[in-house]
């Protein structure tokens, strides 16, 4: 049976992932997980128990990921890093966890798939790539130069380029992927779209940076999952794969959305201070990933997707409500 092991698994991406590989395949899975106040132990729970393993610890520390990956013995068996600090606007107020985790972290895995020849599978983000303009008909590419803007985005630059030379300079069986923007269950709600959501459930008025006319091109968790299995699977070792299911929304567009899904006036929300540096536009080509692996998205209607997510947090409201309330107050000193 294969076993994989996969870091940040009680996270957002990491937890829908979990599931994903627990319900569609037979492998067993361990969970390496720090839980921070991201992680969400009541995603994992309701999974087969005899084929998932939960062990909390930091990615970082060598002394708990080297013995876990030792164990992955079998001809198929690998790692999934998934463990990442991630929130942009949390790297501009404090970089040094992103640093520790996203670069350090990803070093001390490496080391220990390089001393166990395990495969490994690096998850990554689009924001290593920089932005677009508006109007550009271009879309990142596998051969886009990386230009990354944040100091969340650049530590994931840095945790791509460490794994592409460990594959060049030690030969690791490694594989990249670098994905757009996920939407879906168990997000955090200081993200974007759980938080507008929250805002409107809660009975106050969503939050749009600026002038919203920044774009994401948004992915549905469960589409990204598959994704990431399918280059597990199949995947070239050396090779990066963009994820993307052609989703590409404004942040008004996605604000308007959500109000008008819950009834509400679509011009009924606050414009708050921009955040610093912030990119303009995302957008995947996916098509290396969709001709070499035959994989498609799912979730082809962001607005049928979008119905679904608000109904997952309509229905989940003890999961998040007692956060809200300091979620809230956070963005307030920022003016957001």
């Amino acid at each position: 049976m294969q076993h994989v092991v996969v870091t940040g698994g009680a996270g957002f991406i990491g937890s829908n992932f979990v599931r994903y590989v627990l319900t569609h395949t037979a492998a067993r899975v361990t969970v390496l997980d720090k839980m921070t106040y991201a992680a969400s132990p009541e995603a994992l729970q309701g999974l087969p128990a005899d084929r998932l393993e939960v062990v909390v610890g930091d990615v970082a520390d060598a002394s708990v990921v080297d013995p876990l990956v030792a164990r992955l013995t079998g001809p198929s068996d690998a790692v999934v890093h998934f463990a990442a600090e991630s929130h942009n606007d949390n790297s501009l107020r404090d970089p040094s966890p992103f640093v520790q985790t996203n670069i350090v972290g990803t070093f001390v895995l490496l080391e220990a798939v390089r001393a166990h020849d395990v495969r490994l599978h690096h998850v990554s983000t689009d924001e290593v790539y920089g932005d677009l303009a508006l109007d550009d008909p271009q879309r990142f590419t596998e051969q886009t130069p990386y230009r990354p803007s944040s100091p969340y985005s650049a530590s994931k630059a840095g945790a791509d380029h460490l794994v592409a030379a460990w594959v060049r300079s030690f030969g690791v069986r490694a594989t990249v992927s670098n994905c757009s923007n996920n939407y879906g269950p168990w997000q955090h709600i200081e993200k974007f779209i759980p938080r507008q959501i929250t805002n409107v459930l809660s009975g106050s008025r969503p939050r749009l940076y600026g002038s919203g006319q920044n774009v994401r091109d948004w992915i549905h968790t469960e589409d990204h999952s598959s994704a990431v299995w399918a280059i597990l699977q199949d995947g070239v070792i050396g090779q990066t794969y963009l994820i993307g299911a052609d989703g590409e929304r404004s942040n008004l567009e996605v604000v308007q959305l959500v109000l008008e899904q819950l009834g509400r006036d679509p011009d009924d929300f606050d414009h708050v201070a921009d955040r610093p540096g912030h990119d303009l536009r995302y957008a995947i080509d996916s098509t290396l990933l969709r001709t070499e692996l035959g994989w498609n998205p799912r979730y082809t209607d962001f607005e049928a997707g979008l119905k679904d997510t608000i109904e997952w947090y309509s229905a989940h409201r003890s999961w998040w409500e007692p956060h809200k309330q300091d979620v809230e107050a956070g963005y307030a000193t920022k003016g957001q």
